[in-house]
């Protein structure tokens, strides 16, 4: 095996993208780089390996906590032993984050059929690294963890790029970037016989790598006969994951004494019971977001609304449950803890921007929000968007009442005129007017009228938002 690696490695001078998660197989396959190059000598390893995490900003706190003093000691370790190898970790943009989309744009909790998170928070902001690493080099070796037992979908896509004579494999994306799994033959209890024969290089003890499979998944990679199980069902992921059913993982480690993570839970289970069907009309609109249409289901005789973004009151409650949500856990944890933040700064100032605008937020609700959960004021722009506030709203409101006319839609039709306002050229205008135009703005009574299979008790929710979780 450290043979085909080193010839691989000094075959051309083409960079090496190791893409690392803190789990089994990603820390084999680095393992069994880091012993092959260390085997070389120094003069040969003339190109760079490059080790990148994708930080989804939303992961496990503690595998947070095992990934990032993991990439620190590759660092400390490749420095002291003379290895090219660099590793860091990826975000996504602030634009693609999970509570910008969630909270700001009302994107549902994931699930198997819209699983919108994967691609932002993970596979786009490595696919961004492989591209500025093909830009700068020419072209880029991505060395992935995967193995082929894993599952016959993954055996087959891994087939399907495969090179004829070469252990290198095409890439799916990208022209000019190859990938090479090195491990993709082994079995994972291959992977478990060499995490706990060979020592880790970088300091670590695999052990408790083990330790954190077993925590997660009450599962022992010790194996002793054919009827032990080892570990490798589980996967650490997202602590809002909603695409289980079940977050078993953070269970059971709650179950070993993490009895801090126990608020976290509760969050992720509020955003799994939003996907009840039954349910969903309490919690999302009928009107698309992009739109503003009502669709009927086309895949069943009953015709019904299909739910769409989540509505924008209920997204008010989920944001200020998650602030309190950090200030429970961070209450829970040790003192000596580094304190835990469940959303950065720059992603409140995004929702922000977006409720302003998409929702015709005049009362200016992030803000307010966190001052009445934090007890503080963040670094705000004022009248960022020169928008109306919540006063000229009390006065609209009473004005759209008594012209039976939908608020929603004069506010967004005063913000479409402050936005376009000193402009030269108001072509733009006319466009987005006319869209407004478009938009559904019936109440759901008079929807519910065009539905004949609809019921419009599932649409009409009276409890206040912040009574749900009660």
């Amino acid at each position: 095996m450290h043979t085909e690696i080193q010839e691989t490695y000094l075959g051309d001078d083409r960079p090496w993208v190791i893409g690392y998660s803190g789990g089994k197989d990603s820390t084999t396959t680095l393992q069994l780089i880091w012993y092959a190059l260390d085997e070389l000598p120094r003069e040969k390893l003339d190109k760079p390996v490059y080790v990148i995490s994708s930080d989804t900003l939303v992961e496990t706190p503690k595998i947070v906590n095992h990934i990032t003093s993991t990439l620190e000691n590759i660092n400390e370790y490749a420095e002291q032993e003379d290895l090219p190898i660099n590793a860091r970790k990826v975000y996504p943009n602030v634009d693609d984050s999970f509570w910008v989309n969630l909270l700001g744009r009302g994107y549902p909790a994931p699930n198997q059929n819209f699983r919108w998170c994967t691609d932002r928070l993970k596979i786009d902001p490595a696919d961004s690294f492989i591209q500025e690493t093909v830009s700068e080099h020419g072209e880029a070796i991505v060395v992935l963890g995967a193995r082929k037992s894993e599952s016959a979908t993954r055996e087959q896509v891994m087939n399907l790029h495969s090179i004829d004579g070469s252990v290198l494999n095409r890439h799916s994306k990208f022209v000019n970037a190859f990938v090479y799994t090195p491990i993709e033959d082994f079995l994972v209890d291959d992977v478990w016989d060499y995490l706990l024969q060979v020592d880790c290089p970088w300091g670590k003890n695999n052990r408790d790598l083990a330790a954190l499979y077993r925590e997660a998944d009450d599962e022992c990679p010790m194996v002793i006969d054919t009827s032990t199980p080892s570990c490798g069902n589980s996967r650490f992921g997202c602590w809002t994951c909603t695409v289980v059913t079940e977050d078993k993982a953070m269970e059971n480690m709650i179950d070993s004494g993490e009895e801090w993570m126990e608020p976290l839970l509760e969050f992720r289970d509020l955003l799994k019971s939003t996907q009840d069907p039954d349910e969903k009309p309490k919690y999302r609109e009928m009107k698309g977001r992009r739109y503003g249409r009502v669709k009927r289901k086309t895949n069943g005789d009953d015709g019904q609304i299909i739910p769409r973004a989540y509505k924008f009151e209920f997204r008010k409650h989920l944001l200020r449950k998650l602030l309190e949500t950090e200030d429970e856990v961070n209450k829970l944890r040790d003192e000596e803890q580094e304190y835990l933040e469940l959303i950065r700064d720059s992603e409140l100032k995004a929702i922000r921007r977006l409720w302003r605008t998409d929702e015709a937020d005049w009362e200016d609700s992030v803000p307010k929000i966190y001052e009445e959960v934090k007890g503080e004021s963040l670094d705000w722009i004022d009248d960022d968007l020169g928008s109306f506030s919540a006063e000229e709203e009390e006065v609209l409101n009473k004005v759209s009442a008594e012209n039976d006319i939908p608020p929603k839609l004069l506010k967004k039709l005063l913000d479409t005129e402050l936005q376009h306002h000193g402009m030269k050229r108001r072509a733009s205008i006319y466009k987005k007017i006319d869209q407004l135009f478009k938009e559904d703005w019936r109440d759901a009574e008079e929807i519910i009228e065009d539905f004949d299979n609809e019921n419009l008790d599932r649409w009409i929710y009276d409890v206040a938002y912040n009574e749900l979780s009660t």
